[in-house]
């Protein structure tokens, strides 16, 4: 089938991904400016039949309107909470992502976090590259990592390869789900309050998306208490980030170690002095590797959709509304 016309990338991509689109499948890229936006769509929005995006961008249903022939929205990345899934279902749009390949990057940017995070790593390189070692001796002690109780909120793919990173550290596991998985070695916790209430550190693996908007919310963080640690690589908005760094400022909570923001690239400046505090510009999948991998399933949903109309890794999308 051609694809000339077709093809339409929305938001920016890996440059590599964004060439490949243009030169392979004379994909055009949606205008960022409003009027040049409604312009395009106006000329060229009945054309377009596949949007590749990323859980960065995404496609609301406003744009899916203008675009009334959309047959798959193929998402760059593991994360989809941008694109509305809801509208989705109801036009018939079918939408994929990229799990398993960004997998063991993610649970080992967890990993690491965590580390970092109750042992003070970063902190105490910024102490030694300040001078003041000499100065003011030995850095204070930190956090042990290993045998800690850690409880992790989402025991999806990441979830559950967090979990089996921190089993060889000891870590005893436990997990919140909306439901417990079967077989499961770990304990299930049947709320976020409950799994907070009995972990030392608390993993947020968690799909972002309305139905887990502010899951970790004030509650949430007073269970985990004055000696808890939050650990964040799912999506920003699984958190609410207010009650986070008040937690923190108040110091009914002992640190963080953040990936993601509820306004990304907007970190909040209240965060940036704290020691307990590790930031990350989103970069769990952000290896060589990892990235290529997540490049090569987003060409092959794209074409397979394009020859077939089906998806190679599809999301399962709710049941259209009834009308």
């Amino acid at each position: 089938m051609s694809t000339h016309g077709s093809v339409l990338q929305v938001g920016p991509l890996k440059p590599s991904l964004a060439q490949t689109l243009a030169t392979d499948y004379a994909a055009r890229t949606l205008p960022e400016a409003p009027a040049d936006r409604a312009a395009f769509l106006a000329r060229h929005g009945s054309e377009i039949t596949a949007v590749v995006t990323s859980g960065r961008t995404g496609v609301d249903a406003a744009l899916m309107a203008a675009l009334p022939n959309l047959g798959a929205v193929v998402n760059f990345g593991v994360g989809y909470d941008t694109t509305d899934v809801d509208a989705a279902a109801q036009r018939g749009v079918a939408v994929s992502n990229t799990p398993d390949v960004l997998t063991d990057c993610v649970a080992d940017t967890a990993v690491g976090l965590m580390i970092d995070t109750l042992r003070r790593f970063s902190a105490a390189d910024r102490y030694v590259r300040a001078g003041r070692w000499p100065v003011d001796g030995n850095y204070p002690l930190t956090r042990q990592v290993s045998n800690t109780r850690v409880g992790i909120i989402g025991l999806g793919r990441i979830g559950t390869a967090i979990a089996l990173r921190l089993s060889a550290f000891g870590c005893s596991i436990a997990y919140h789900n909306r439901n417990p998985v079967p077989d499961s070695p770990y304990r299930y916790a049947p709320s976020p309050v409950e799994l907070a209430r009995g972990v030392d550190v608390l993993v947020v693996a968690a799909a972002g998306g309305g139905g887990t908007q502010g899951l970790v919310g004030a509650e949430v963080l007073y269970a985990l208490g004055s000696t808890g640690y939050l650990i964040n690589i799912a999506r920003g908005s699984v958190v609410d980030q207010d009650a986070l760094v008040s937690a923190l400022a108040d110091g009914r909570l002992a640190g963080a170690g953040l990936d993601v923001f509820a306004d990304e690239p907007r970190v909040p400046e209240e965060l940036f002095a704290s020691d307990n505090v590790v930031l990350l510009p989103h970069v769990a999948s952000g290896t060589v590797q990892t990235r290529a991998a997540m490049e090569a399933l987003t060409l092959r949903n794209l074409d397979a959709f394009l020859a077939t109309g089906e998806l190679v890794t599809p999301v399962p999308l709710p049941a259209p509304a009834s009308t």
